[in-house]
């Protein structure tokens, strides 16, 4: 009887681990994604800016 029972234990135990895998699914949305940046990168122009006028002003002296 225990030869018996134990095949089907584990064949029962083994019905409910595969009934239960879990399941992923990836889906591109309907809608576009929107991703809204609010960067300030005025600052680092102006240095830019500001750093090539100097080195334009000292090479060329006669300049105004």
């Amino acid at each position: 009887m225990t030869k018996l029972l134990v095949p089907c234990f584990l064949g029962i135990l083994s019905l409910f681990i595969f009934a239960c895998t879990p399941k992923v699914e990836v889906a591109a949305p309907s809608e576009p994604i929107t991703i809204n940046l609010n960067v300030k990168i005025q600052h680092e122009i102006l240095v830019k800016v500001d750093k090539e006028l100097d080195n334009l002003f000292k090479e060329e002296k006669g300049l105004f």
